[in-house]
C-alpha cells in the first residue's frame, strides 16, 4: 500500500471528518459512505477512461468467485463454447470453475513449456459466436504478463486482472468484461472489482442464486448486500493517490516499467546465476521471477535477502526459485536495493 495512503486512513480511523465515527464504523446506507464509494468509482471511471456502456460493480469473494460468477451469468444455453487461453496457474484454475456451469474448452494452454511465454493474437483461434473469451493479464507465479491488450474477434473479451489492475492504461472497450480483487495494486483483501459492459448484463437468468447474478449487483448500486466498506474506503484513496499523486496511469505503467527494468537487468547481466522462468517478450512488471544454479545456492540467496530486508521472494512452490513482487506501491528504492544484492550475489558466488 502507498504510504499516502496508509497515513490518510491512519487518521481517518478514528474518526471520518464529517462523520463523527471511525470509517471502520458508518453504516453503508449512510450519506458519508455513499459518497465514498460513489467518489471511488468516479475515480476509477476516469482512470480507465470507462465510458457510459459499462458498469463498474464492487463485489466480494475475489477471483475465485468469479471465477464461477462469469460463467454461470454469461453462458447461454445452446450457445457456442466458453473459451479459455491458459497462461498460468490462475487461468489453469479458472477453467474448470467454467466446467462446472456450461461448455467450456481451453483454445491454448502453455502447459508444454511451463507457462514460460504466453501467445500473440495469431497464436489463438478464437470461436467469434463463443460466450466469452477467458484470458488472465498478467500470472504472478511464473511471472509472465501479455504486454498489449488483445483481441479475438467478435466474442466478449472477459480478464482476470487482479494482479496487475490499475498498474496501466487499459483500452476497456476491447473488453466484455474485467474482474480484479484489489488486494495487489488497488487496495486490501475484500472489494473486487467488476467492470462489465451493460449488454452482457442481459444475459443473467432468473434462476441464478441472489448474489451471483450481476443484475442485482448493478440495479442494487453495489449495496444489493453489505459492501465491503473499509475496502472500498481503501481503494478510493489508492485511487486518488494514483490520480492525483502519481499522474495517471501511464505515469505509474512508466514508474513500473524502471523498478522491473532495473530487476530485470540484474538478471540478464548474470545469466549463469539468474536464470528468469518467462521470456523476455512476456515478462511481468508486476513479479520477476528467477531461479538459481541450485537450491542450496536459492536458499544462500533467501537468507543474505532477508538480512537486508528484502523479505517474501520465495518463488511459489510450483515453480520454485525467486518471485520479487513489486506492485504499484514499491518503491523504486526496493527495486534498486534488490538489483545491488543481486549485484553483489553474483559477483561473490558466481
Amino acid at each position: 500500500m502507498p504510504l499516502e495512503v496508509l497515513q490518510k486512513a491512519q487518521a481517518d480511523m478514528l474518526c471520518l471528518p464529517g462523520a463523527g465515527a471511525s470509517i471502520l464504523e458508518i453504516s453503508h446506507r449512510s450519506d458519508a459512505y455513499i459518497e465514498i464509494q460513489s467518489t471511488a468509482r468516479q475515480r476509477l471511471i476516469r482512470l480507465l477512461g470507462i465510458g457510459d456502456d459499462y458498469e463498474v460493480l464492487f463485489l466480494q469473494g475475489g477471483s475465485r468467485l468469479q471465477f464461477s460468477m462469469l460463467a454461470m451469468n454469461l453462458m447461454q444455453p445452446g450457445a457456442a463454447a466458453a473459451q479459455y487461453v491458459v497462461t498460468g496457474s490462475w487461468g489453469k484454475q479458472a477453467f474448470p470453475e467454467a466446467v462446472r456451469h456450461g461448455a467450456a474448452e481451453i483454445i491454448w494452454d502453455g502447459k508444454s513449456h511451463n507457462y514460460s511465454r504466453l501467445p500473440d493474437s495469431g497464436e489463438v483461434q478464437a470461436n467469434s459466436q463463443a460466450a466469452y473469451v477467458h484470458v488472465t493479464s498478467n500470472e504472478t507465479i511464473q511471472g509472465g504478463q501479455f504486454p498489449t491488450d488483445l483481441q479475438f474477434g467478435d466474442a466478449p473479451l472477459v480478464c482476470d486482472s487482479s494482479s496487475d489492475f490499475l498498474s496501466r492504461p487499459v483500452p476497456v472497450d476491447r473488453y466484455g468484461l474485467i474482474y480484479a480483487c484489489a488486494q495487489k495494486n488497488a487496495g486490501p483483501a475484500g472489494v473486487t472489482v467488476v467492470i462489465i459492459r451493460r449488454d452482457l448484463l442481459q444475459r443473467s437468468t432468473d434462476d441464478l442464486p441472489g448474489y451471483l447474478d450481476y443484475r442485482n449487483h448493478s440495479e442494487g448500486d453495489s449495496m444489493w448486500n453489505t459492501p465491503p466498506t473499509f475496502a472500498v474506503y481503501m481503494l478510493g484513496l489508492v485511487a486518488e493517490w494514483l490520480e492525483e499523486t502519481v499522474g495517471g496511469l501511464a505515469a505509474m505503467h512508466e514508474h513500473n516499467h524502471r523498478k522491473a527494468g532495473l530487476v530485470y537487468d540484474a538478471v540478464d547481466r548474470h545469466p549463469n546465476m539468474f536464470q528468469g522462468h518467462a521470456d523476455r517478450a512476456c515478462r511481468s512488471l508486476m513479479n520477476v521471477t528467477f531461479r538459481l544454479p541450485s537450491p542450496e545456492l536459492e536458499k544462500q540467496f533467501l537468507a543474505g535477502a532477508a538480512e537486508r530486508g528484502l523479505d517474501s521472494l520465495k518463488g511459489h512452490r510450483s515453480v520454485g526459485g525467486i518471485r520479487a513482487s513489486i506492485y504499484n506501491a514499491m518503491p523504486v528504492e526496493g527495486a534498486e536495493a534488490l538489483a545491488d544484492y543481486m549485484e553483489q550475489f553474483a559477483q561473490q558466488h558466481g
